[in-house]
């Protein structure tokens, strides 16, 4: 075997073992989510169960079914301080790139909870549809879905799936861009966008969103 062929060989398993490390192993995040990190973080269960659902009380988000390259880039942002968060910074703090990708795996992995309905005031659903599926050209306010994708179902790892999401969790993030201390997304497109919701329609969309079936269910 030459030095060359060798050489090739060994850049081939570098790059089998790296596309391995990313694509995570569900069951070493399982043991994460479970148990923490085993450097001080808490269990993720904690706050979004051991089933990803999380907590609307709470405010902490379902991941459960969400995509895993948008898990991880959180995640990663958590850590690296692109995105603020007095509760996940610290239990992210020391998470190496492999638990993070095998988290991330992990909750993607699982099945989406049901929504349990809840009826809306006729108003509130109307603006929030409206806002969701149609937008609101007059104040400069794209649909939902335009970017979010139908039913807001999410496109890949840049929008996250919005469906059957926790309505107060939906509300807090559009209120922090709102306020400028999220900076995340894509070219910072929700900051101007939440610059231009009122208090009323951020109420409107995340209740209108949080009802809406997941995973493409009917």
């Amino acid at each position: 075997m030459t030095a060359r062929v060798s050489g090739l060989i060994g850049v081939a398993l570098l790059l089998v073992v790296g596309l391995a490390q990313g694509a995570g192993d569900p069951e070493a995040g399982r043991t994460i989510v479970m148990q923490g990190d085993g450097q001080g973080s808490a269990p993720c269960l904690a706050c979004h169960g051991l089933d990803g659902a999380g907590n609307a009380a709470g405010g902490f988000p379902r991941l459960a079914g969400l995509d895993v390259g948008y898990l991880r880039k959180q995640l990663l942002d958590y850590r690296e301080g692109r995105r603020s968060s007095a509760v996940m910074a610290p239990n992210v703090a020391r998470m190496s790139d492999q638990q993070i990708a095998d988290v991330a795996a992990y909750y993607a992995s699982l099945d989406i909870p049901p929504v349990t309905p809840v009826e809306l005031p006729e108003a509130q659903r109307v603006l929030g549809e409206k806002l969701v599926e149609r937008g609101d050209w007059n104040s400069y306010l794209v649909p939902c879905k335009s970017c979010h994708g139908p039913g807001s179902q999410g496109v890949g790892a840049t929008f996250p799936a919005l469906a059957g999401q926790h309505a107060s969790y939906l509300s807090q993030q559009l209120q922090a861009w709102q306020r400028g201390e999220r900076h995340n997304d894509a070219d910072d497109l929700m900051l101007a966008i939440a610059a231009r919701l009122s208090e009323e329609q951020i109420a409107a969309v995340a209740a209108y969103l949080a009802q809406q079936p997941m995973g493409g269910e009917q």
